[in-house]
């Protein structure tokens, strides 16, 4: 239940502008969940929603991929790089496993570096591979998340 609502929480912050705690509870209620403000408010941590600018100059909730934003195709190079050179990518409990293009992986390791990723550890690069070191597993999946967008759109 707790992973379904999380998934919802997401998916809410994705496609609306959540302002607050109390509307995130509230669209939560709607949807049928029963949940408080204490919920709502260690769903938050525990997703590291982070609060960004929004279009009437306040803020509004988002998932971080990367500290300082997602990969995103404004990201421009590494977005290219994953689109075009990441075959695979899977985790096992905190570790991120990427299966790249041969001689490819080092490439995207160094940018990867240079994104400072939000929660990963750190990186080991071969030729075709690349294993990223996260923090939690929930970290791992938000990063295999989002990496399989990225190359799903070029598919």
């Amino acid at each position: 239940m707790k992973n379904e609502r999380q998934e919802k929480i997401i998916k809410f912050v994705a496609e609306k502008e959540i302002k607050t705690q109390e509307m995130l509870c509230e669209e939560l209620q709607k949807a049928g969940y029963r949940v408080t403000q204490a919920t709502v408010s260690r769903d938050i941590k525990e997703l590291a929603l982070i609060k960004i600018p929004d279009a009437e100059g306040g803020s509004k909730y988002a998932v971080p991929a990367l500290k300082r934003g997602s990969i995103s195709e404004s990201d421009g190079l590494l977005f290219s790089i994953i689109a075009e050179s990441v075959k695979d990518v899977d985790y096992a409990v905190n570790t991120v496993v990427v299966k790249c293009a041969s001689g490819m992986a080092q490439a995207i390791c160094a940018k990867l570096d240079s994104t400072d990723l939000y929660n990963a550890v750190g990186t080991l690069a071969g030729d075709d591979t690349i294993f990223v070191l996260m923090r939690t597993e929930k970290d791992a999946a938000r990063l295999v998340k989002e990496f399989s967008q990225i190359i799903g759109k070029c598919k």
